[in-house]
């Protein structure tokens, strides 16, 4: 590790391959050289934190032996399939001019990994570091360096998909399911193990109350410093500089053996035998009613419509990456713990893409064509407007987040789908002939008057704001009577999703400028349509 990580990129049997040379009778110069790997870098590792949830942890800290041992495994594997994630599709060894030159390291990467058990609290917080080496061996055996910024850029799709594989694992192999429960108010809600009680959450999480405490100190000070409250980027902002003021300095590691009985002792001090010897007990009660009502099933075109409107309201220019961590996100509060067919993110990213979205980025002629990685898009839905939110509990008011004014607008179109598809059904009559009816936006005959005026009569009685479905005019009516419209409203996002995603190689990209009012759509005749729009949640094995 010190040659590797503290000597700027060195091999990690630097010294013994200097003897070696030095043996052999090469000049100290030429052995310093052989043990380089390539030249030497500032920069020469990320890292890279990986921690389940609070409630995940809490079961792993309070729980028996198996239980710690099916969420180490659950923990352990994410790390893993996480790593292969990034050696395929992230990294990449850029060199010649300019590094125009990007390739994967055919060796994977180089890392060392360490797993710490407590949080400087004392308190339980399993996790482990991964310390990214950002040396990579090239097609021609020489080493380079890892573009850095692609890891840096793709952190929350990391995170996304390690935080959808440790749920579904656990929730799986202990008859578990998730839940939301809002964290700070205006962002967006995390997944929790339902049936851990909050009190024990906040037990685990003593720095919290400390951080609280310290912004709102500093937000008075940012109030009467400007006048005026903080917006959204200031409050992430000041969060930060609260963290860092209340962060500890790090404690001597115990056994592991003895922080377990420590925090068992000190939660059955405060919560008593009930809470604590029947954690997990309450968490399958309440998993199995989850389970009772929520399908293992994801309707992948509402989902590609929610994926792409959340993605352009809090960003307005996305990368794929953007929409690829959307994707899981969506699929972790959709499925609530269920495991899902490898693949289903990309599918719905790579649907959010070319039905929702239009690309930006525009090849230039006599250039290499940009990666994937690097293309840029936008979408055509009309910017939610803002509005103010009503302080509880002495605290002061704040402006809408775009997160919840994305919600909104998401909300606001797959509801007038919803609508569209039932009124679709229930007005078309099946024909044994014919179970599928292929048609084209640009036919006005396309929807009968009757689905015509259900869905211009659902939008219109959402308790949404308006001119949220993707037009520039501010009357819904208006927009949904353009036949184009109307028509992309209620058929062209019921297409039918194959068993296994498509692979990455051959997925479909944008053009520059999609045609949105020709291609064929896929409708159904029978009331089987939103059956067809859905890929069951299969488990991680299914190719």
């Amino acid at each position: 590790m010190r040659n590797l990580f503290g000597e700027r990129g060195r091999h990690p049997y630097a010294d013994r391959i200097e003897a070696d040379r030095i043996a052999q009778g090469d000049s100290p110069k030429q052995a310093f050289k052989a043990g380089a790997l390539g030249r030497q870098v500032t920069v020469t590792g990320v890292d890279l934190v990986f921690r389940p949830q609070p409630s995940v942890y809490l079961l792993w800290a309070l729980g028996d032996e198996e239980t710690r041992r099916v969420i180490e495994a659950a923990h352990e594997r994410a790390i893993e399939r996480v790593l292969e994630w990034i050696e395929d599709e992230v990294a990449v060894i850029r060199y010649g001019k300019d590094g125009i030159y990007r390739v994967r390291p055919p060796g994977g990467l180089v890392a060392a990994r360490f797993r710490h058990h407590e949080a400087r609290s004392g308190r339980p917080l399993l996790h482990d570091h991964l310390l990214l080496s950002v040396k990579g061996q090239r097609l021609d055996g020489k080493w380079g360096s890892s573009h850095t910024l692609a890891l840096h850029e793709n952190t929350v799709a990391v995170s996304a998909l390690y935080n959808e594989l440790v749920m579904a694992e656990v929730c799986e192999e202990l008859g578990l399911a998730s839940e939301p429960r809002e964290v700070t108010p205006g962002l967006r809600p995390v997944m929790e193990i339902a049936g851990v009680d909050q009190e024990l959450i906040d037990w685990s999480s003593t720095r919290r109350r400390r951080i609280e405490d310290v912004l709102e100190g500093i937000t008075d000070e940012y109030v009467k410093k400007h006048g005026r409250l903080p917006g959204e980027r200031a409050r992430h902002g000041l969060g930060w500089w609260a963290a860092q003021e209340t962060r500890p300095d790090k404690k001597t590691p115990r056994p592991l053996d003895q922080l377990l009985a420590w925090w068992r002792v000190s939660a059955l001090l405060k919560f008593g035998h009930r809470m604590v010897d029947g954690l997990l007990q309450r968490c399958q009660a309440a998993g199995a009613a989850i389970r009772a009502r929520v399908g293992p099933w994801v309707d992948t075109a509402l989902a590609a419509v929610d994926v792409a409107a959340v993605v352009f309201t809090v960003r307005g220019i996305f990368a794929r990456r953007h929409v690829l961590a959307e994707a899981r996100r969506h699929l972790l509060e959709t499925l609530r713990g269920r495991a899902f067919t490898r693949g289903l993110d990309d599918y719905i990213a790579d649907a959010a893409l070319s039905r929702h979205s239009r690309q930006l980025t525009v090849p230039q002629k006599d250039r290499q064509a940009p990666a994937p990685d690097q293309l840029t898009h936008t979408a055509d839905f009309a910017w939610p407007h803002r509005w103010w939110i009503a302080g509880t509990g002495g605290k002061p008011p704040r402006e809408s987040s775009r997160y919840e004014r994305a919600r909104v607008a998401s909300l606001a179109l797959q509801n007038a789908i919803r609508d569209a598809r039932i009124s679709s059904t229930r007005d078309e009559a099946p024909t044994a002939a014919a179970p599928h009816a292929v048609a084209h936006p640009d036919r006005a005959a396309a929807l009968t008057p009757a689905q015509r005026a259900a869905a211009i009569q659902a939008h219109q009685q959402a308790a949404m704001p308006e001119a949220y479905l993707g037009g520039r005019t501010t009357d819904a009516a208006t927009w949904l009577r353009t036949p184009e419209n109307l028509y992309r409203l209620a058929a062209l996002t019921a297409q039918p999703t194959p068993a296994a995603a498509p692979s990455r190689t051959g997925r479909p990209r944008p053009p520059a400028r999609p045609d949105r009012s020709t291609g064929p759509a896929r409708s159904t005749s029978s009331t089987s349509c939103p059956a067809e729009t859905k890929t069951k949640a299969a488990s991680r094995d299914v190719p």
